[in-house]
């Protein structure tokens, strides 16, 4: 009887995980809209008194979305005010909805990623993730690949998808 061999676990096949790479910390939504006069005008005496008087540590080891969810005009120093009392508590603070704060993490995520270890070889995105992965993490890291990878290709060791192939 002829053995049967795992021709995946036998490759050089690397398979790279965005999930893997997913740092805890509850994400949140900080909405300034509370703090405006009538939720349409930011009153200078106000929101510093608001921001001065709020509790910042409840928001301790967490990602912060800061938004305003109604049409008001917010000068660019209030957002900095916030993230200047957020900044010593949060793990990161970003201008923007959850979507923006995933986007952000996995920037700094995909930049500090080394690429040593892929070089000339097969790489496989795992692809069908059950954490909020951006689709910008997919393209930054295939990015960040093509210049050292053999070949990139997207899914599952048994079904893939190639998106790219060097040429030597």
């Amino acid at each position: 009887m002829k053995e049967i061999k795992n021709r995946v676990a036998e490759s050089k096949l690397v398979t790279i995980d965005l999930e893997d790479y997913y740092p805890q910390g509850e994400r949140v939504v900080f909405d300034i809209k509370d703090w405006l006069f009538q939720e349409l005008i930011l009153k200078e005496k106000d929101f510093r008194n608001e921001v001065n008087n709020h509790d910042w540590s409840q928001y301790k080891n967490q990602y912060v979305a800061l938004t305003c969810s109604v049409d008001a005009i917010i000068p660019s120093w209030a957002y900095l005010l916030i993230a200047s009392k957020l900044s010593s508590f949060t793990k990161r603070v970003v201008v923007g909805v959850l979507k923006d704060l995933e986007t952000s993490i996995y920037q700094n995520i995909i930049s500090a990623l080394p690429t040593d270890d892929y070089k000339d070889k097969p790489i496989i995105i795992k692809g069908c993730a059950n954490k909020p992965i951006p689709e910008t993490a997919y393209i930054q890291l295939i990015s960040k690949l093509i210049p050292v990878a053999k070949s990139v290709m997207y899914g599952e060791a048994c079904s893939t998808v190639p998106l790219f192939k060097s040429i030597k």
